[in-house]
């Protein structure tokens, strides 16, 4: 599976694009696409965006191969881009070892999507845009908004 374009949207929207190398909300250096700089990588005079976009294909087939290998369960198409936007944000290791994976592998599909709407923060601290982005992910998921809060 692929992400779709609805999926690429959001998480383009939720990066935005920066041609030279940022400090992210949790402090690690960036640029182009949310893309985080190995030790090795430098960009001293920053990125077009044709070249984002090449690294963004790189890390996406990244986080789309972590997704493939971690959940065991048939996704539909939004559930697969969520977790794909959520692994591209956070790493394949925070959903590696989340309850949210944990629900779904157990087949809580309704459990697992009310997980996502939990990591909104960095550290002790809500951040809106992390919200935002949790909540579009959660729509991605559950885009008929049927999903009632799982008891669990």
């Amino acid at each position: 599976m692929r992400l779709s374009p609805a999926g690429l949207e959001l998480l383009k929207k939720s990066e935005g694009f920066r041609d030279r190398v940022y400090a992210d909300v949790a402090g690690f250096r960036t640029i182009g696409f949310g893309h985080r700089l190995a030790p090795d990588e430098s960009y001293p005079t920053g990125i077009t965006q044709a070249q984002a976009e090449t690294i963004l294909d790189h890390d996406l087939a990244t986080a789309e191969t972590a997704v493939e290998r971690l959940v065991k369960v048939p996704l539909t198409q939004g559930q697969f881009d969520a977790l794909v936007d959520f692994v591209f944000n956070l790493g394949a290791g925070r959903l590696a070892s989340s309850k949210l994976l944990g629900y779904l592998n157990s087949g809580k599909f309704d459990a697992a999507a009310w997980q996502l709407l939990a990591w909104d923060h960095s550290g002790s601290r809500e951040i809106a845009s992390l919200k935002t982005r949790r909540e579009a992910e959660f729509h991605l998921w559950n885009p008929q908004g049927l999903l009632q809060p799982a008891a669990v």
